[in-house]
Order: C-alpha cells, then sequence, then structure tokens
C-alpha cells in the first residue's frame, strides 16, 4: 500500500482458535458488491535488518470480509467458494491494474 507516495505496510494481528497471535500485512483493500475485503499475507520475521527483524512475507494470501459488530470492524476469513473465487477474481483483476507483479503463489 502506498501512504503519500512512500511503500507501506499495514500489520493486523489476529488470534486463532489457540489463542496463538499472528501477523499479517494488509495487502489490499476493496469493495465487491455491498460487501468490503480485505487481503492479508502471513508475515514472516528474520534475524536480520535495521531493527533485528526484517519482514517477509509468505506467497499465500487469505482473503477476509470486513463485517461490523457493534461497529467495529471484524474479520471474516471467506470460506464460501463462490464468494472466494469472486473476490480472487476482483483481486487479480486490481493487480493487473495498479501493476503489481502478479505472483500466482498468492492465490
Amino acid at each position: 500500500m502506498h501512504d503519500n507516495g512512500e511503500e507501506r505496510t499495514d500489520i493486523i494481528v489476529l488470534v486463532d482458535e489457540e489463542g496463538v497471535e499472528h501477523d499479517f500485512a494488509l495487502v489490499d483493500r476493496f469493495q465487491v458488491d455491498m460487501a468490503e475485503y480485505a487481503i492479508l499475507v502471513p508475515v514472516i520475521y528474520t534475524e536480520e535488518g535495521t531493527n533485528g527483524e526484517a519482514v517477509d512475507f509468505e506467497d499465500e494470501a487469505f482473503i477476509f470480509r470486513i463485517d461490523l459488530d457493534d461497529g467495529e470492524e471484524m474479520l471474516v476469513e471467506v470460506e464460501d467458494e463462490k464468494e472466494w473465487h469472486q473476490v480472487a477474481s476482483v483481486w487479480e483483476e486490481r493487480v493487473q491494474n495498479i501493476g503489481y507483479e502478479e505472483d500466482d503463489d498468492l492465490l
């Protein structure tokens, strides 16, 4: 994502069923029909870099629908196959239009 012409990565922390936290990078956020979606990629931390931790990203991306719960945004992983394919198709088109390098492993 870009902010004032500079590359910026938003990190989102999700907690799994066992209470373990996982960091994800927000790759894209967009609307399809009347719903809003987020594309998240798991973050990998390494020992390299200036702050002792460099960030890398896994090749796998996840599609989440952004639902509202009492006015707060909540991420819900898209598990419905038809919905997933529709959103993935829109995202692939966005990737091509924005000029990102397309990586088939992300879908």
